[in-house]
């Protein structure tokens, strides 16, 4: 996750500008310095927004995240701790002409995929979190996170793995994060903890928003982003999450994001922890709905 002199306010901001561009980062949440005249803000079309994404993703650089801010019309690129200021650079190297409509910021920690050992559902040899149970006709299912069903066949209710749940009917990762699995029996009622979820839908910039996981529990924040692009590292790249300021940790992958009653998405990855807080990304579940012809009850 900046002496004072007396220099016209022109000169300011001109040199305001110029430490922006020589350090190359905007602190996390940090303001941007007004231009001495409104007139000088440029405008990016959403060409040269798409060019400047496509420029980050070419770049390969893991540990970043980043989407487009109709706010202030920029292409806000998260970087984690393990980003260094040369890959910074080379980033702002390949945007080119396009390098002015990014706005680097920090997060703390790495972006990882949040999968431990511990107590949910388990695979062979990790644990996640469940999602939403979902349903086509009489048949149930349920969906978590797709790093997690990729390469898990049956799946477990308990560390002993004595306890069959289901097993894996489909799964898409990376380029999404979304995987379903079939339940050969227990009980599968559709609420998230005590809370009923009678729908699904998609978030809004801005709108408060509440995790469940297996590890850290209930959890809320806000949405910052939509349609944020991922890079895990290793090839592992994920498009059109959510992006919030919601904590989440290892085993909390797969979790479901919601708001009352409606489903939003489940947890990715992200930095941070619940203790010093962080960023976390959601697929959002309307697309695995949709994947699958199955739906929230």
């Amino acid at each position: 996750m900046r002496n004072k002199r007396t220099t016209p306010r022109s000169g300011i901001a001109r040199r305001t500008r110029l430490l922006a561009v020589a350090t190359g980062l905007v602190a996390a949440g940090a303001l941007a310095v007004p231009a001495a005249n409104a007139n000088d803000v440029t405008t990016f079309s959403s060409a040269q927004l798409t060019k400047a994404s496509d420029a980050v993703l070419d770049a390969d650089v893991a540990g970043t995240a980043w989407s487009v801010d109709k706010a202030t019309n920029r292409l806000v690129v998260t970087a984690d701790s393990t980003v260094s200021k040369a890959e910074i650079a080379k980033i702002r190297e390949a945007a080119g002409s396009n390098a002015g409509a990014l706005k680097v910021e920090r997060t703390p920690g790495k972006f990882s995929k949040l999968i431990s050992g511990g107590d949910a559902i388990y695979a062979s040899s990790w644990r996640c979190s469940l999602g939403f149970n979902v349903r086509s006709g009489s048949t149930y299912y349920f969906l978590t996170a797709g790093h997690c069903t990729d390469g898990a066949g049956t799946w477990w209710s308990n560390s002993g793995r004595t306890t069959v749940v289901g097993s894996t009917t489909g799964s898409s990762f990376p380029t999404n994060d979304y995987g379903i699995v079939k339940y050969s029996s227990t009980n599968h009622p559709g609420t998230v903890g005590g809370q009923d979820i009678t729908s699904a839908g998609n978030p809004t910039v801005g709108q408060t928003v509440t995790r469940r996981g297996s590890t850290t529990g209930t959890h809320s924040g806000r949405v910052t982003g939509l349609n944020a692009t991922v890079n895990y590292g290793g090839g592992d790249v994920v498009y059109g999450m959510i992006k919030t300021t919601v904590c989440a940790e290892p085993g909390d992958s797969g979790g479901p994001l919601y708001a009352g009653t409606k489903a939003l998405g489940l947890t990715s990855g992200g930095s941070g922890n619940c203790s010093s807080g962080g960023t976390t990304f959601f697929q959002p579940v309307t697309e695995a709905l949709s994947a699958y012809g199955v739906s929230v009850y």
